[in-house]
């Protein structure tokens, strides 16, 4: 196997030249993993090419107002021919790591049986270009394009998916085993679960409270007996899962929104994060979502299952969320403007409130003081573990420039701002060991289509040029410095 470090040898540096540095007095540790990270469906196209197989989002793409404009990931970014030349963007920006998601109907097109073998050659040519270009691969197993013929079955909220996809994930790790080593399983469960089986704004469409819990289970079962499976092939690598996790504040102390909060940090970040870290679901949350027969689907043993030993967790963090629970508050949209359903299951009366800070593209509020916080308190209130950032940027609305660089001073900002509140949780004790922001490339940003753009790299959506955007250069030159200046 060549390892990263062999990589980089190659090409006169290594992760330790990367590191602490005199020209950055605000240094990350030495082997820090600067990355970009990217998923499947939002960049590679080729959606029927080689053997690949339907997804719930091909499927969703193709219902009448489900995405903005009717954009489709049908091409993308076209990363599944071009992916050569975004590796070489990589490097030239001096990436030690990129996370992909591999895509579960290009590698088993019905969710079940032999892998298709164009579709794993595929990730075998990424993964050896990444190699030879120093760069670590770091693959997810899921990031939410579910084989459409599982989703014909009964999708996540069906017990068997769990178990195909830990079918999956050990067929897929036997192909790449070889050459990677560090492994993600499941991206944004929340997402995944309540976007899609309860607001119904993502793909498969649905709203079916109960059966979003039933998918929020399944979900955490599939990563749990995932990674039961590669740990009994390659006990040595490194597995974890990816959270999206948020700051959460009351409106105000009144009792209302004190509970407003309680209840949704326990389904944004509790609900996943217990059962990971600890091995039991919090009782306040079984609690709230009783009446919905939430617990009649969790079986004996599910949660030892869940609780395997993991060496990572990946956490993706873009905003705070500022809630309450007063019924004659003003509040916002629930989560997106693509749904009037609350993906708050159980919680459907928590409304949410303008806090106040300004707001990117996508009207996220930008607060990096969240991010320090949710990174203190895992390392505070949970066992363990290694944490890395595996997304974290904001999206603008970025009009095509020709051949000009964006001058995105906005989103150079963002990230100077997370990377200082993450550089102030390591100082502070937190085992923080990577960043991977988000995006690599302007690329099909899901309900919203591509309308909204997130890359350090400028695509343009017709021709699929690559500009490094004024936000790519800055990045390369914090990860030459090994970190960041001094405000002044």
């Amino acid at each position: 196997m060549s390892s990263p470090t062999q990589g980089d040898r190659r090409h006169g540096r290594t992760q330790a030249d990367q590191g602490a540095s005199p020209a950055a007095p605000l240094a990350f540790p030495a082997g820090f993993r600067w990355g970009a990270a990217t998923a499947a469906y939002q960049v590679e196209g080729a959606a029927n090419e080689d053997g690949r197989g339907l997804s719930i989002w091909d499927t969703f793409c193709r219902t009448p107002g489900k995405v903005l404009g009717g954009d489709t990931g049908d091409v993308a970014v076209d990363h599944y021919h071009r992916f050569r030349e975004d590796v070489a963007l990589m490097a030239d920006l001096g990436l030690n790591a990129y996370r992909f998601s591999v895509s579960w109907p290009r590698v088993q097109p019905s969710g079940s049986g032999p892998l298709n073998q164009a579709g794993v050659d595929f990730y075998r040519r990424l993964v050896d270009a990444l190699l030879e270009a120093g760069i670590e691969p770091w693959p997810t197993l899921y990031h939410w394009d579910l084989p459409q013929a599982l989703e014909d079955a009964g999708g996540w909220p069906e017990r068997d998916t769990a178990y195909r996809f830990a079918d999956y994930a050990a067929l897929i790790h036997g192909e790449l085993g070889d050459r990677v080593a560090q492994w993600m399983t499941i991206n944004e469960p929340w997402c995944a679960a309540f976007l899609g089986y309860a607001s119904g704004e993502h793909a498969p469409g649905r709203r079916e409270p109960a059966a979003s819990l039933r998918a929020a289970h399944h979900l955490m079962l599939g990563h749990g007996a995932a990674v039961q499976a590669m740990r009994a092939r390659h006990p040595e690598h490194r597995l974890g899962a990816a959270v999206n996790l948020y700051a959460i504040s009351p409106a105000s102390e009144a009792e209302a929104d004190l509970d407003a909060a309680r209840r949704v940090d326990g389904m944004q970040n509790r609900l996943f994060l217990d059962p990971l870290l600890r091995g039991f679901y919090p009782e306040d949350v079984l609690a709230d979502l009783d009446h919905l027969g939430f617990a009649s689907a969790i079986l004996d043993g599910d949660t030892e299952v869940i609780n395997q030993p993991i060496d990572q967790l990946g956490v993706n963090y873009y905003s705070r969320f500022t809630v309450t629970g007063d019924p004659d508050v003003t509040a916002q949209a629930v989560s997106s403007p693509f749904s009037t359903v609350s993906p708050w299951v159980g919680s459907e009366h928590v409304g949410f409130v303008d806090g106040g800070r300004p707001v990117t593209g996508m009207g996220w509020e930008i607060d990096e003081t969240g991010l320090h916080e949710v990174l203190t308190r895992l390392h505070r209130e949970y066992p363990p573990v290694d944490l890395y950032i595996t997304e974290n940027g904001a999206g603008y609305d970025e009009a095509p420039n020709g051949d000009t660089p964006i001058h995105d001073e906005e989103r150079i900002q963002y990230l100077d701002a997370h990377l200082r509140a993450s550089h102030q949780a390591i100082t502070g004790g937190v085992p923080l060991r990577g960043y991977f922001t988000w995006s690599l490339l302007d690329n099909f940003e899901w309900s919203w289509g591509y309308s909204k753009r997130f890359g350090l790299v400028h695509v343009d959506y017709t021709t699929q040029r690559r500009v490094p955007k004024d936000s790519a250069r800055w990045y390369a030159s914090v990860i030459r410095a090994g970190g960041l200046s001094e405000r002044a």
